[in-house]
């Protein structure tokens, strides 16, 4: 997660239609398989890992991301966070890589770094911006260095060492509109670096998490469109 939108949005962003859809799917994707220690890569504020330990019987994170100042520790729901810049092998049984990959430019190299830190069996959930012609002013201000399709992030998590689980997009509901604004010529993005993210009406808020919710059933299906790629894959 991209502590510059974590700026954008502040204490808001626990109710933002993004992020609560996403973490919803987080939670769908993963099933009801225990979850003892999360590896949170690229963390950032650890939306992804607090909202596990809340709302799961996950008992412990490590969130790793270079732009912390300092390692230090604290808890999130009676359960041990820790934060770190850099991590050695650790005995993690599920991997986040939140929106991660895409900031990099060698993604292969580093998604298999941290599968050879973690054991045979670890589960890795990952999520990218789905398309490349979806590029906009938005990507050039979270300083990515792609966008990717389905296909092309399943194969990468089997060039890593993988074995996909569950591939899928997410935000298919709001796919059109997102396309349009970035497409059409009257509605074009801007080219200046600058966040689509932003607070919403809470009217306009409620309506696109309820489209978001609404095609949450049908998540593990979806392999036609959606602003979000989700990858679900296991260490052999």
């Amino acid at each position: 997660m991209d502590l510059k939108e974590t700026d954008i949005l502040g204490d808001s962003i626990d109710e933002h239609w993004y992020y609560c859809s996403k973490a919803a799917a987080t939670r769908r994707l993963l099933g009801d398989q225990p979850i003892r220690r999360i590896l949170d890569v690229g963390a950032g504020s650890g939306f992804f890992s607090h909202h596990l330990l809340t709302h799961t019987d996950a008992q412990e994170a490590w969130c790793v991301d270079i732009s912390y100042p300092a390692d230090s520790s604290a808890s999130t729901a009676g359960k041990p966070v820790h934060y770190r810049r850099g991590i050695d092998a650790i005995d993690a049984d599920l991997v986040l890589l939140m929106d991660v990959l895409e900031h990099v430019d060698d993604d292969l190299g580093l998604l298999k770094a941290y599968v050879d830190k973690v054991p045979s069996g670890s589960r890795f959930l990952m999520t990218v911006p789905a398309f490349q012609f979806l590029w906009s002013g938005h990507d050039d201000f979270l300083e990515h260095k792609r966008r990717y399709t389905l296909a092309q992030f399943e194969t990468l998590a089997r060039d890593a060492g993988l074995t996909v689980r569950c591939g899928a997009y997410y935000f298919g509901a709001v796919f059109p509109l997102a396309a349009a604004l970035r497409l059409l010529p009257q509605g074009r993005q801007a080219t200046e670096p600058r966040s689509q993210l932003k607070r919403h009406h809470p009217l306009v808020n409620a309506a696109l998490k309820t489209l978001c919710r609404v095609e949450l059933p049908l998540l593990s299906l979806n392999r036609l469109a959606g602003l979000s790629v989700f990858v679900l894959a296991q260490k052999p």
